[in-house]
């Protein structure tokens, strides 16, 4: 499956399926992009993305987070 930025659920799952013990709420925003980047199936390009985004991504990624 291609991701991209506006995939910000399955991104979200993703990180958490990858990292499920790391607390998204501790990455830097830059980190946090390069996580993005190197999910398989990520196609996104660096400057598409914003902080909006971003927050997105941590949230649906905490949210997995706290309930496992």
């Amino acid at each position: 499956m291609e991701l991209q930025w506006n995939s910000v659920e399955d991104i979200g799952y993703a990180l958490w399926e990858a990292e499920p013990d790391f607390d998204p709420l501790t990455i830097r925003f830059t980190d946090l992009i390069d996580k993005v980047m190197a999910l398989p199936g990520f196609v996104g390009e660096r400057d598409k993305c914003n902080e909006k985004i971003l927050e997105a991504i941590q949230m649906i990624w905490l949210e997995e987070f706290r309930e496992a």
